[in-house]
C-alpha cells in the first residue's frame, strides 16, 4: 500500500515576506549584487506560485525600501530593470495567472515608465482574488506619517474631529486599507529586525526569523514557516 503524502498544515489568509540576503548571496558566489537580486526575483516568482497552490490570499513582499535610495545607481537600476521585466510579463501573463497586483509605497520616485506599469498591473488585475503587495520605495514610518498628515488636514478643515481618529479610521488612510493585517511575517537571511516593515500592520503578527538567503529561499522554508505559526499561541492579549 502506497503511503500519502503528510497533510499540510492551512496557511495564514496573510503571509508577509522581507526579501533580504540577495546581495550576501552573490558575494559569496563572486558574482555582482545584481546577479543577487536576478536570483531574488526568481525565488519571488517560485514562491508567489507556491502561496497561491497553498490557497494563501494575500502575499506582501518587501520590494524595496525607502532607505533603499542610499545604494549605488548602478544596483538601484538593475533593481528597477528587474522589477520592469516582471510586470511586463506580468501583464502578459495576467489572465493566465490571475493574481491582483497592489503596490504600497510612494511611486511618484519611480521613473514615469514604471509608474505606468504598476499602474496598469493594478487595473488589469482588480477583479482576481489572490493578491501580490509589492512594497515599492515604503517605509513604514513614512507609512504612517503621510496617514497622520492626511488625518491631520481632514481635523483642520473640519470634516472631522479629532475624537472621530480611531485606529480604523487610521488603517483606512494606510498603503494597505482594505488588506487584512498579516498573521505571518517571515524574514530569512538570519537578520532579526523588521527594518521599517509594516510597523503598524504587524502589531500582531508572528515573527519568523530564518537563517535562509532569499535566493535560497524554497517551498519547503516556507512550509517550515507555517508549521512553525501554528506552533504560536495568539492570544491577542488575553489569556
Amino acid at each position: 500500500m502506497a503511503l500519502t503524502e503528510p497533510q499540510k498544515l492551512a496557511p495564514p489568509q496573510h503571509i508577509a515576506i522581507i526579501m533580504d540576503g540577495n546581495g550576501r548571496w552573490a558575494k559569496q558566489r563572486g558574482l555582482p549584487r545584481t546577479a543577487g537580486h536576478a536570483a531574488g526575483a526568481e525565488a519571488f516568482r517560485k514562491i508567489a506560485n507556491y502561496c497561491r497552490s497553498l490557497g494563501v490570499k494575500y502575499l506582501t513582499v518587501y520590494a524595496f525600501s525607502t532607505e533603499n535610495w542610499k545604494r549605488s545607481a548602478d544596483e538601484v537600476a538593475g533593481i528597477m530593470k528587474l522589477l520592469r521585466r516582471y510586470l511586463e510579463e506580468a501583464l502578459q501573463d495576467m489572465e493566465k495567472n490571475r493574481v491582483c497586483f497592489r503596490f504600497f509605497g510612494d511611486l511618484t520616485r519611480l521613473s514615469p515608465e514604471l509608474q505606468e506599469l504598476c499602474a496598469q498591473a493594478e487595473s488589469a488585475s482588480m477583479d482576481y482574488d489572490v493578491q501580490v503587495n509589492f512594497c515599492l520605495n515604503y517605509g513604514g514610518r513614512d507609512e504612517i506619517v503621510r496617514a497622520a498628515r492626511a488625518l491631520a488636514a481632514e481635523v483642520a478643515e473640519g470634516k472631522r474631529s479629532a475624537d472621530e481618529i480611531t485606529e480604523d479610521a487610521f488603517s483606512d488612510y494606510l498603503y494597505s486599507a482594505g488588506v487584512p493585517d498579516p498573521e505571518l511575517v517571515i524574514r530569512p537571511s538570519g537578520e532579526l529586525r523588521i527594518s521599517n516593515f509594516l510597523l503598524w500592520q504587524s502589531a500582531y503578527s508572528e515573527f519568523v526569523f530564518m537563517n535562509v538567503l532569499w535566493p535560497d529561499f524554497s517551498p519547503q522554508d516556507l512550509d517550515a514557516a507555517i508549521e512553525e505559526y501554528h506552533r504560536r499561541n495568539r492570544r491577542f492579549g488575553g489569556t
